[in-house]
């Protein structure tokens, strides 16, 4: 809804899972369209790579993506993901917000 608006503004071709739509509401989480822009450039590195499912962890945030398919899968906080165990991830992309 509001977040594929979001990615769609930014004018990249992310999509947003119905999970990832519902953790971002409920967390507050706001992802900024030069964000979005930077996650999808990386997302594509990442894909030449062979990366299928890397882990985004920027200043505030932690989110999973699907490269696959284009698809953010989950969002959580940074302050979150200190707890959190990441399965099903083969690569990781760091970014500075």
């Amino acid at each position: 809804m509001f977040a594929q608006a979001l990615a769609a503004q930014a004018g990249t071709p992310l999509k947003i899972s119905k999970h990832a739509q519902a953790r971002i509401a409920e967390r507050d989480i706001e992802i900024k369209p030069e964000q979005w822009r930077a996650i999808y450039e990386k997302l594509n590195e990442a894909k030449a790579m062979g990366i299928r499912e890397p882990l985004v962890l920027t200043k505030d945030k932690a989110i999973v993506v699907s490269a696959k398919n284009d698809t953010v899968i989950t969002v959580m906080n940074r302050s979150e993901a200190k707890t959190h165990i990441f399965s099903n991830i083969d690569g990781a992309i760091l970014l500075d917000d």
